[in-house]
């Protein structure tokens, strides 16, 4: 069987690791490589040594592809996406997919008018502690759930300039941070209707100006009726590199998935009864990657729209709560 042809847009270290993870599997053949920095086109081409590298996004789209795979930065995403949906390719793309929920919808009504299989680099859905927490809240383990609790304090900020222009960005730690955490909390939820927003954006300390984006953020809102908080910033005085948690509380008990250490990439996940916890997931977890394969599995099998993409536009529509617009 011929294996789909995939393009890699942006091949910084997402874009790599994210390459290295699709072409581990043998299912996908790393055709062709894009990126206006010729060391990360360079570093790229060392993993997939076959690939043709392309000097431009339109001569990847030219380049005769069953899918493309994009990490550039958030203000071409949504662009890019229904450029490629329209000459019949497969999209996965780095989170966010727009930078509004406009815009996230209108990836996803192309995706559909043409029937092409879109996918969104959601990875924490991934990681063995949200799984083992996710079935239990869906299972009803933990009896009937009334709060989430999310966080994601970065101890360190974006190193990318065009991070701090909201035109470019669409926003800041919430965007960038925040968006995970809203997913998953709607991923377990079964996505229902969300109600009751409200939200404190400051930057520096202080409330968010014209031309500004936030380094610290909080929000309330209610879905299904749980009550969800969550807190997210960059740049905090934190004692440790990153805070990472998502924890659920239900009428019989808890969970939480927590990072270890200050690890951006370990977690464990406990169930709590009364003040006893019992581990569920716990570290090594190679989880970085699985959202991708995820992606490449599905278009092995089928290049057509998958329904389940529908629901990328939830945590898009939150944030334009999360921001007033």
């Amino acid at each position: 069987m011929t294996r789909p042809r995939i393009g890699f847009l942006g091949t910084g270290w997402i874009g790599r690791h994210r390459m290295a993870a699709m072409a581990a599997t043998g299912l996908i053949e790393v055709a062709a490589i894009c990126d206006p920095d010729q060391d990360c086109a360079e570093a790229a081409a060392q993993i997939a040594p076959n690939a043709t590298i392309v000097p431009t996004f339109n001569a990847m789209l030219d380049a005769h592809l069953d899918g493309i795979v994009i990490a550039t930065p958030s203000a071409l995403h949504a662009r890019q996406s229904m450029d490629a949906l329209a000459r019949g390719m497969a999209v996965f793309c780095q989170k966010p997919l727009g930078r509004s929920g406009a815009e996230v919808d209108a990836v996803i009504d192309a995706a559909r008018k043409v029937d092409r299989l879109l996918g969104l680099d959601l990875s924490y859905r991934q990681t063995a502690a949200m799984r083992s927490i996710a079935q239990l809240v869906r299972a009803g383990e933990l009896g009937k759930l009334f709060a989430i609790d999310l966080t994601f304090h970065n101890a360190y900020g974006p190193d990318k300039p065009w991070f701090y222009d909201p035109a470019q960005s669409g926003g800041g730690c919430a965007i960038d941070l925040g968006v995970h955490l809203i997913d998953l909390a709607l991923w377990v939820l079964g996505f229902p209707h969300v109600s009751d927003l409200s939200s404190t954006l400051l930057a520096q300390g202080r409330p968010v100006t014209s031309g500004e984006v936030e380094d610290y953020a909080i929000a309330a809102f209610k879905a299904a009726d749980v009550q969800i908080r969550l807190a997210c910033s960059w740049r905090l005085h934190a004692g440790v590199d990153a805070q990472i948690e998502a924890a659920f509380y239900g009428t019989q008990g808890g969970a939480a998935l927590r990072n270890v250490g200050g690890s951006f990439y370990d977690f464990t996940a406990h169930r709590f009864t009364g003040t006893a916890a019992q581990q569920l997931a716990a570290p090594p977890d190679d989880w970085g990657g699985r959202a991708a394969i995820a992606w490449a599995e599905m278009l092995v099998r089928s290049n057509q729209f998958d329904r389940s993409a529908a629901d990328y536009a939830a945590s898009a529509h939150v944030l334009d709560r999360i921001y007033g617009r």
